[in-house]
């Protein structure tokens, strides 16, 4: 909106008012990994979206690519520089003002254009007003932190540095990856301790709330079957124990960096709600981990999102309301990159329609397109959503319209990506 030359006032709680899992006042935090995933535009949906974004004129991912650090295929980025870009670059901005105070309820059809980005962690004010004036109930998921520790604690004597099948992400350095062996007892050990730790207990109003798929704890993936982590987070294939090649590890344990001077890394898929002190027990019994110490242990907290599709128009306007739209992990996208993504779109929209111009959606064959057509209903038949049958969504090529004809398996990917490309630059370009 600002750079179409709107005015735009940016409102923004913190500090004024904390979240239970913001730690800064900056105003791109990431609360949860510092990963954007993958980056492979051609065979990964999400590396696709990342292409699009910055074709689009993506803040942020202009400052995750300045400040993006070695993950192997992943973009992930170290998080201070990264929203100290973010937030230099929107208070630098001649037409942006930013305002640290509380909104505690929706404007009213008077008040002009308004975008609502509260993200899951919406205060309880702002909440029970969105609901009221939206008349549906909102739905929740519970999501998890995983722990950070600092590297020079860990045994490098047992771990090494290396990502999987050496590849060479865009931060640069194919070993960008710490990892920690598990032979098949201590796998078994490890696994015993998870499932018999000691876990933060819900609230009362908090217990019928479901996990987000997508971020599991660690204990519960541990819960669901005794092979899960060994096939998920802690699959061992394509990486190789310097000092034993000859011996394949039973599981790997990897480590991500978490910032630009490498001096703290994330424990990859280990997201948690064990007690601090069970934490603490069971995973310097990892190999390579007896040391460790930890700048931030893992934790838990309540996210919250809209029945989009019932509630909002194919532009994100609230139907009740249509002066307000809603734009980021609220609306029922998953990840820091799709909830970006649609704040990208909703302020084109506000922008197009300020300006009295027609407002072109994007194409469905897009990754842009892909997920506001999600999150706008066009998942289902028809506007009916019935209860708990939307959820959050990160961005995949099953959201994707198919092909036309006849391609092989393996094509698919590539061939989704160059025509969602090209049909984006048609787009920008209308």
């Amino acid at each position: 909106m600002a750079e179409r030359g709107l005015a735009v006032t940016l409102y923004e709680m913190r500090p004024i008012r904390p979240t239970e899992a913001h730690i800064t006042e900056q105003l791109a935090e990431l609360v949860c990994s510092n990963s954007f995933r993958s980056d492979n535009a051609e065979n990964n949906a999400v590396g696709l979206l990342h292409e699009e974004m910055r074709r689009a004129g993506s803040i942020i991912l202009r400052a995750a690519d300045v400040h993006k650090v070695p993950a192997g295929g992943a973009l992930a980025v170290d998080r201070e520089g990264f929203a100290g870009e973010v937030e230099r670059a929107l208070e630098a901005h001649a037409n942006i003002t930013i305002q640290r105070e509380e909104i505690n309820e929706l404007p009213g059809a008077d008040a002009g254009s308004v975008l609502v980005a509260s993200g899951p962690l919406t205060s309880a004010n702002l909440g029970a007003s969105i609901l009221e004036r939206s008349g549906e109930d909102s739905l929740a998921f519970f999501d998890a932190i995983a722990p950070v520790l600092y590297k020079d604690s860990i045994d490098f004597d047992i771990a090494w540095m290396q990502s999987r099948y050496d590849k060479e992400g865009p931060g640069g350095d194919a070993a960008a990856y710490i990892n920690c062996p598990l032979d098949a007892a201590q796998y078994e050990a490890l696994i015993e301790g998870l499932v018999n730790a000691e876990y933060t207990e819900f609230k009362e109003w908090e217990k019928d709330t479901p996990y987000f798929e997508g971020c599991l704890p660690v204990e519960v993936m541990a819960e669901r079957g005794h092979e899960t982590l060994r096939f998920g987070p802690l699959k061992p294939v394509g990486l190789t124990n310097p000092r034993s090649p000859e011996i394949k590890s039973y599981a790997i344990v990897q480590l991500r960096q978490d910032n630009t001077l490498g001096t703290l890394y994330n424990m990859v898929g280990f997201q948690t709600k064990m007690k601090h002190g069970d934490q603490k027990r069971i995973l310097c019994a990892i190999p390579g981990l007896k040391n460790a110490r930890f700048a931030r242990l893992g934790g838990m907290h309540r996210n919250s999102f809209l029945n989009s599709p019932q509630i909002l128009d194919s532009t994100l306007r609230l139907t009740a309301q249509p002066n307000i739209r809603f734009a980021g992990q609220i609306t029922g996208v998953e990840g820091y990159v799709e909830s970006a993504a649609i704040g990208l779109l909703a302020g084109r929209f506000i922008a197009e329609e300020q300006a009295g111009t027609e407002t072109v959606l994007p194409p469905s064959t897009t990754a842009f397109g892909a997920l506001l057509t999600h999150i706008t209903g066009g998942h289902i038949t028809g506007r009916h959503v019935e209860a708990g049958s939307f959820q959050p969504m990160n961005i995949n090529f099953g959201l994707f319209p198919p092909l036309e004809g006849k391609v092989h398996k393996k094509a698919r990917k590539p061939a989704m990506a160059k025509r969602a490309l090209e049909e984006l630059a048609i787009w920008l370009n209308a």
